[in-house]
């Protein structure tokens, strides 16, 4: 997909936050395909990738009726940060509506603290699996998993393209997962 690139200016941004069907048609179609692809890559689910885009047009309309921006030549930016903002939402309401495991128990004090004693038994275990990964290897999973910086950004990194990263990212996971195995269940991880 090969979009050319827009500039805004004052006037375009004056149209948009005065509903000029024209411009919002002009505003819905130019950074569709990109936050559809932004959010692809971020959210697993089709209808979140739809919700989170709709959301973050919303957002920016607003925005632009009732305060405007500062610098309309920033548009794009605009845009983009209320997307990650929208997908940081949708994050903490995907892990706040997590079902509930089937031995759930009410926590008492005691519960808490060996519940904590566990996760972190569990988070040194995973410290350690990665540092007996490969160091290339470990760096991956630590730049996509813990930081989840942009693929884009990892591939220049290291020099490779996306399909060649997915492989990349594959054997990673695959090995970190049969060290998980290995030791894991001794751990009460993976299980």
């Amino acid at each position: 997909m090969q979009l050319e690139q827009q500039s805004f200016d004052s006037d375009y941004v004056l149209r948009l936050k005065q509903g000029d069907p024209d411009t919002q048609r002009h505003f819905v179609n130019y950074f569709g395909d990109l936050l559809r692809v932004k959010l692809r890559g971020k959210l697993r689910a089709p209808q979140l990738v739809e919700e989170a885009k709709q959301e973050t047009f919303l957002r920016v309309l607003l925005t632009l009726r009732e305060r405007g921006i500062d610098h309309p030549e920033r548009l794009g930016a605009f845009v983009n940060s209320v997307c990650n903002n929208v997908v940081m939402e949708v994050y903490r309401a995907e892990s706040r509506t997590a079902p509930m495991p089937e031995n759930y128990h009410p926590a008492d004090g005691q519960i808490d603290a060996e519940s904590e004693m566990v996760n972190e038994q569990r988070r040194n275990l995973v410290r350690q699996l990665l540092e007996e990964l490969p160091a290339k290897e470990c760096e991956l999973l630590r730049q996509v998993f813990l930081e989840e910086k942009d693929k884009d950004e990892i591939c220049q990194q290291f020099g490779v393209d996306r399909n060649y990263l997915r492989v990349l990212l594959h054997r990673a996971r695959n090995r970190f997962s049969a060290l998980l195995g290995e030791r894991g269940k001794a751990h009460g991880v993976g299980e």
